[in-house]
Parts: C-alpha cells; structure tokens; sequence
C-alpha cells in the first residue's frame, strides 16, 4: 500500500520525485520506495525537509513518527513486535537493506532464510559493498561441537551444517566485493542491523529460528536497547574466526 499521503501533497506542491529526493539529500529510488511504502519510516532528517519542502506538517505525510515520537519509556526504540519471525514483511527486510548507509550486520548462526526471503539479497549487497557500505556476517562454524549437536537435537532432513553451507557458499561469491565474514561458537539471540535500525529474534530453546520472536528496533537513545544489542554483535565479532582461516 502506497503512501497516498506523501504523493497528494507532492502533487498540490507540483514538486516531483526528484525534487524532493534533492530537498532530502537522497536518491531519487529512496523517495520512490517513500511513496510505494506507506509503513516506510525515512530517517527524522529527510522527513523534516520533506516536510518543509512541501510545506505541510511530518506528520500529515508520515502519521507513525508521531505515534512514535509520543514513546517516553525503555520502549520508544521498539518500533514493532512480531510473535515469530516470519510474520516479518518481506518488504520491511529489502527497505532496511536498501536504506542502509554505513553498516549492514547479519549476526544469525545460519543466516539461511536471507537467501530465501529476502529477494535479490546477494545483488543487493554486491552493491552496498561496492559503494561503500560495510557488510559482515556472522555464522556458526559448520564443523564446530556446537553444530553437531545442535544438529543432533533438532534432527531435521534440512540439517544445520547444510544450512550454514548455503550461506558460506553465497558468501564466497561476495568476498571480492568487500563483504566479510567471521565464523562464530554463539547460538542464541541473531541481531540483524541495518545503520541505526535492527531486527532481534530469539526465543525458546526448542524454537526454530523462523519461530522466533521478533523485534523491530531504532535507536532512540544512548545506551538503550539497541545499543545493547549493537555491542552484542562487536562482542561475537571480536571473538569470531575469519571464514578463511577455518576449515572448510
């Protein structure tokens, strides 16, 4: 569902796509994607100069960053809440990606289910990389104990290592491009970042992770939530073996 909105007051301003997407400082696709999303959420900055480039109120144009802005407690950096991570939209996934500028982090064990659901993801992240944009991944050793016996318990024909396998193999196609990878030994929470916006899921022991809760997080605020999660990912990072150095 477009955001009929942001495409009224662009027509009673006779401005077009790439009159706003210069008033914003973006691309002109960015504000295309603005006008094809209307759950899309622009960064404060381009909806204030959206805003003023239109001459109407934010928050006429996105009625969400209100309903947002009115959060006071722990909670304002939790954007939604999904009871398994595959409710999460399609949609919600490529807008994280594509608005990304400076860091993109997948920080699951397998990271399986990008490749599956996310459309184009390996294209996608070619030319984030090539632009500039830091991509890494952390994913469980295929030959570790730890995926062994997890592999044991979950004793499914889709097994774990074949799982990771998928990934490692995407992967490689993308070395060149810049994005890196780092295996790691934790199982348990997967955080997913994407500049100042992630997704967290985890859940109870015997969930599969497309069972997992899900949260939808922006960072709000200094040492808040998100920025738990985002030293998380430095912690496992630091702790990670290069995938090239790690028998394959």
């Amino acid at each position: 569902m477009g955001n009929d909105a942001l495409r009224h007051a662009m027509a009673v301003a006779r401005k077009t796509e790439r009159d706003i997407a210069s008033a914003c400082g973006v691309d002109v696709k960015t504000v295309s994607r603005w006008l094809s999303d209307e759950a899309r959420l622009p960064h404060p900055g381009h909806r204030w100069a959206a805003a003023e480039a239109l001459g109407v109120d934010e928050a006429v144009l996105w009625p969400e960053a209100l309903r947002t802005a009115v959060k006071v407690g722990p909670d304002k950096e939790v954007v939604s809440v999904y009871p398994v991570r595959s409710a999460i939209p399609r949609s919600l996934w490529r807008s994280l990606i594509l608005d990304a500028e400076k860091n993109i982090e997948f920080a699951g064990y397998t990271n399986y289910f990008t490749w599956l659901e996310i459309p184009g993801l390996a294209g996608t992240l070619r030319r984030k990389a090539e632009s500039g944009v830091a991509v890494r991944f952390l994913v469980g050793d295929p030959e570790s104990e730890v995926t062994r016996r997890r592999q044991e318990s979950e004793n499914v024909p889709l097994s774990l290592s074949i799982r990771i396998a998928v990934t490692l193999d995407e992967l490689e196609k993308l070395r060149d491009a810049g994005v890196e990878a780092r295996f790691t030994d934790y199982m348990g929470t997967s955080v997913f970042r994407f500049d100042n916006q992630m997704i967290v899921t985890g859940g109870p022991v015997q969930a599969m992770g497309h069972d997992a809760p899900a949260l939808h997080l922006q960072r709000r605020q200094d040492e808040g939530i998100f920025d738990s999660y985002a030293a998380h990912i430095e912690t496992l990072w630091a702790a990670g073996r290069p995938v090239r150095d790690a028998r394959m």
